[in-house]
């Protein structure tokens, strides 16, 4: 079954209105709205989750940007950011790459610098 098969719009809107749900749950149903959300969602998500970082990791700039436009983050320095080893960082990614079958890791020619 697909990532995108194992929630649908209504469920995982239900868990983020719940006031009891669990961390891990609802990190779940946030992540699948903003990959497979509708497009207000998914831009309100990434909007708080850009707020979150800047506030939660002020150290931490975003290097380039993704073709799409998102954020993209030196991977030395999210890791540090985060209190792991870069390799733990890379299979993390690595890990959500092979499970939403998207792209999670770019190389600088993917990308545009930040000026």
């Amino acid at each position: 079954m697909d990532a995108k098969d194992l929630w649908d719009l209504e469920t995982a809107l239900k868990v983020l209105a719940h006031d009891s749900v669990d961390s891990k749950l609802w990190a779940e149903a946030v992540e699948w709205l903003i990959l497979y959300g509708p497009i207000e969602i998914r831009q309100l998500l990434l909007d708080a989750s850009m707020t979150a970082t800047i506030s939660s990791f002020p150290e931490l700039k975003p290097t380039h940007y993704s073709p799409d436009g998102q954020a993209c983050y030196d991977l030395r320095e999210l890791a540090g950011s985060l209190g792991i080893n870069e390799e733990e960082a890379r299979k993390i990614l690595q890990q959500k790459e092979e499970e939403h079958k998207l792209l999670q890791m770019f190389n600088d020619d993917d990308t545009d610098t930040i000026h």
